[in-house]
């Protein structure tokens, strides 16, 4: 009996294998070792093997697709109700090889390794944000606590950081001096990487053509721009630009029986941090309007008019999702009135 189907559950160390034929009879159910991955699957014939979209899936499914395999990758969420009684990493495994045959399941395209190195300045970028948020914060309270006020914005609290390391020291205890000005180098010392991963950031967006393309969209900067470049490896796996949109978690969770219609809030599937970049950028549209009144968008003026600002920024990301996605799928740019042309 032949091997056609296989599902790999993923770990460190030890991975499950569970493989079955043509008519679903199980011819083989192991676990490996990492050494024993790929000469294992360089003495199979080519089949399909299903994994879940986790870390190191790209990996593994790079390797398995060089060796003659199919590979597709599932969401844990769409593979968790296929699991049988209790977990176990032999119970998964069987649970992916069934999802995996499934014709309605959705699956995720492998990235490659370029996409996945922009992926990993973003991660660290997103990283780097929040540490230098903590330290700041920090640095405000310490003070605070001595009866020294930074003014608010962050500008202000590394202009108060620099010249704490340049020797300007508050006129705090010397203990807390000390404290202070360790947490004001490392913020400083973090703010310089910060700057550094954006020009790199600059450099893959210029080389990158979609990422060039969706630069045009209003409220769409490097950071957004390169960060969709690099998460979406396929548009054309979304039929819409709504589906693109729900797939982004910017639509709302339905709550619908008996032929009425219930919407609640946004159901934040997806993934939060492209999601979070959308609305940040549209949130920047609206404060950039309230400078400028008279060039503002008609219908983002009509929105704001209607809708509390929270809930405009959040439609007009669902909108520029959708138009987002028409600019990858067709290979168009974004023009004034929404309007899409080819690219040049």
């Amino acid at each position: 009996m032949e091997i056609t189907t296989i599902g790999l559950d993923l770990a460190k160390s030890v991975f499950q294998v569970h493989g079955v034929d043509a008519t679903g009879q199980v011819i083989v159910r192991k676990s490996l070792r990492r050494a024993q991955m790929l000469p294992f699957f360089a003495k199979l014939p080519s089949c399909l093997v299903g994994m879940e979209a986790c870390g190191t899936s790209h990996h593994w499914a790079r390797e398995l697709i060089k060796l003659g395999h199919e590979v597709r990758l599932m969401p844990p969420a769409y593979v968790k109700p296929y699991v049988k009684r209790g977990k176990t990493d032999a119970a998964d495994a069987e649970a992916v090889c069934e999802a995996v045959t499934r014709p309605t399941m959705r699956f995720v395209p492998v990235k490659s390794p370029e996409q996945q190195a922009a992926l990993s300045m973003h991660r660290t970028r997103d990283l780097l944000v929040k540490q230098r948020t903590q330290l700041v914060n920090m640095i405000r309270g310490l003070l605070a606590e001595f009866g020294i006020d930074i003014p608010k914005g962050l500008e202000r609290a590394l202009l108060m950081a620099r010249r704490i390391v340049d020797g300007a020291a508050p006129d705090v205890p010397i203990e807390a001096a000390k404290i202070v000005g360790t947490l004001s180098q490392q913020a400083l010392d973090v703010h310089v990487r910060l700057r550094q991963i954006d020009r790199d950031l600059l450099v893959w967006q210029r080389g990158n053509d979609v990422a060039r393309r969706l630069m045009t969209i209003p409220g769409i900067g490097p950071v957004g721009a390169t960060a969709l470049a690099a998460s979406v490896t396929d548009p054309h796996q979304f039929r819409s630009g709504r589906q693109f949109a729900a797939w982004l978690g910017l639509t709302p969770l339905q709550k619908s029986s008996g032929g009425k219609e219930r919407l609640g809030r946004i159901s934040k599937m997806g993934d939060k941090y492209l999601r979070k970049l959308l609305i940040v950028g549209m949130t920047s549209l609206v404060r950039r309007a309230k400078y400028n009144p008279g060039k503002i968008d008609p219908r983002l003026a009509d929105l704001l008019a209607r809708k509390p600002t929270r809930v405009a920024t959040v439609a007009m990301a669902n909108k520029t999702a959708r138009v987002i996605w028409a600019i990858m799928a067709r290979g168009e740019i974004y023009r004034t009135g929404h309007q899409l042309a080819p690219a040049a």
